[in-house]
């Protein structure tokens, strides 16, 4: 089951980020507030970030969290799929390709004009997925400026 974070999965979102982000599909960890402030933004509203817990068996398996922008190049609002964690025993059991087909339902429905992902070049399975379902590269390096820490 793939359902909307709720206040009751703070523990579970916060576990489950931070064992994504100590993983190889990301470049570098982050501070530990950050987990922390991307689960009270989620919490305050869903106007620029959103969450979702997947379940199998009662047991949190993973997590998915959505940013939402604007895009000229893309003439209407991109839905980002900025980060997508199944635990590895839960893998290969169907979630990832139910979350893809739950956002692509929604992001036709409310007339978003694209999705957009990022993947590590080496995560080769979670590359082969998103090939499978329709996704192509986008040619653009990409940068980075940090404001705070």
């Amino acid at each position: 089951m793939i359902r909307k974070l709720e206040e009751k999965d703070r523990k579970e979102f916060l576990r489950l980020s931070k064992i994504f982000y100590a993983s190889a599909a990301v470049l570098h960890d982050i501070p530990e507030r950050f987990h922390e402030k991307a689960f009270e933004e989620m919490m305050r509203s869903d106007i620029y970030a959103e969450g979702y817990l997947f379940e199998e068996e009662g047991k949190a398996a993973g997590y998915a969290l959505n940013a939402k922008t604007y895009s000229r190049e893309a003439g209407g609002m991109v839905l980002w799929l900025e980060e997508l964690f199944i635990l590895p025993e839960y893998r290969s059991r169907g979630l990832g390709r139910t979350y893809f087909a739950l956002m692509e339902e929604r992001a036709v429905k409310e007339g978003f004009a694209r999705i957009r992902l990022e993947v590590e070049e080496d995560n080769v399975r979670a590359r082969a997925l998103y090939e499978r379902l329709g996704y192509i590269p986008l040619a653009y390096g990409q940068m980075v400026k940090e404001l705070h820490r």
